[in-house]
């Protein structure tokens, strides 16, 4: 089950992901040779007009074929990708990313607009030695709102405690035992690091979740504001784990997974229920954009940025330089590809888990 769920899912993001190039690139008036889903053994094929449809066993890729794509292919015709502007042939590219960006966003705003689980804003755990013992919140405290504003998750909760470091008190309103009552807490600073190194206060006050949950379900007018917001909050996060990866502040082997990783989040998923398969997907879809638009060789952002340079040199990078390039990106992702599947071999203990199906 788990492993239908990830084809289908994976097959799905790739779908709407050559949609995206697909469309733009007939919109421009550019002929698709063919529509490809999936590598290996072809179980299905179809020609309707100028394009190709095909369907291949291994969903693990696919691609739109565009006449004159190649220079080597390139007759100087009208409806050829080569003949395009270099703004056209940057927006084809683009598509791709943009729409898979775009269908993370689409799933959140259904998400939160059809129900979806939360961790409900009651204590679990009181820290002892910290500002909430010593105000005197116990285990099974309800919070019912935090300053004055209502919460109705454990996330917000933590989101606007940590934002009171102006060294005020925050006011917890709080249901004990059916009776409602406001805790005042003195939260502790701490100091953490941005991406950039710098300093940033942040206040705790040392609670716990229950982990009970609950289902939200949001108006579509909030639902939509929350999908939009959740979707920016993921860019920038990953943007800044980027970042740290490449200055070191962040552990290749424990913030990257792999095919197996992914597989392993799919079960966990598939197991709690469409809601969380549902969540998954937006997070992949939104990933797969932002990754895809990396300006890496072989990847959409690497063709943005032969594009680029074409537009401030006026002319093309020659294919000499654009196949240096792609085959040194394409050794990078190997690279990478390679380190993360190990790491989720010994993650998982995949070994282990084999050698004992076998016993």
């Amino acid at each position: 089950m788990t492993t239908l769920v990830l084809v289908l899912a994976l097959s799905i993001l790739i779908l709407v992901h050559e949609w995206g190039h697909f469309v733009i690139a007939r919109w421009c008036g550019v002929r698709v040779e063919r529509f490809s889903i999936g590598f290996g053994p072809v179980i299905f094929k179809r020609r309707v007009g100028d394009t190709e449809y095909v369907l291949s066993l291994l969903p693990l890729g696919g691609y739109v074929k565009m006449a004159g794509e190649q220079t080597g292919e390139r007759t100087g015709a009208r409806w050829e990708y080569g003949a395009q502007s270099v703004g056209r042939r940057a927006g084809i590219v683009v598509a791709g990313p943009c729409v898979n960006y775009l269908t993370g966003v689409l799933l959140f705003i259904l998400i939160f607009g059809l129900g979806f689980p939360a961790l409900t804003p009651v204590v679990g755990h009181v820290l002892e030695g910290y500002p909430a013992a010593t105000a005197g919140l116990r285990p099974g405290d309800r919070i019912l709102a935090v300053d004055g504003l209502p919460v109705e998750a454990w996330e917000a909760v933590t989101d606007r405690v940590r934002q009171q470091t102006s060294g005020a008190a925050v006011q917890l309103r709080i249901r004990r035992e059916g009776q409602e009552q406001t805790v005042a807490v003195q939260p502790k600073i701490r100091t953490g690091r941005t991406l950039w190194g710098h300093p940033v206060a942040v206040a705790v006050i040392g609670l716990t979740p229950s982990g009970e949950t609950h289902l939200l379900r949001y108006s579509w007018p909030r639902a939509i504001r929350e999908g939009i917001a959740r979707a920016w909050w993921l860019t920038v996060m990953t943007y800044q784990s980027f970042g740290q990866l490449v200055t070191g502040a962040l552990s290749v082997k424990e913030s990257l997974t792999g095919p197996i990783g992914i597989f392993y989040l799919t079960s966990s998923a598939a197991a709690l229920g469409w809601r969380y398969v549902a969540q998954l997907f937006a997070v992949l879809s939104i990933s797969l954009a932002i990754f895809n638009l990396l300006p890496i060789p072989v990847l959409d952002g690497g063709h943005i940025l032969f594009l680029g340079i074409e537009r401030l040199r006026r002319r093309p990078v020659s294919i000499r330089a654009q196949e240096m390039m792609t085959q040194a990106g394409m050794g990078v992702l190997l690279g990478v590809l390679v380190l993360v599947t190990y790491n989720d071999v010994v993650k998982f203990q995949l070994v282990h888990r084999v050698v004992g199906f076998f016993r």
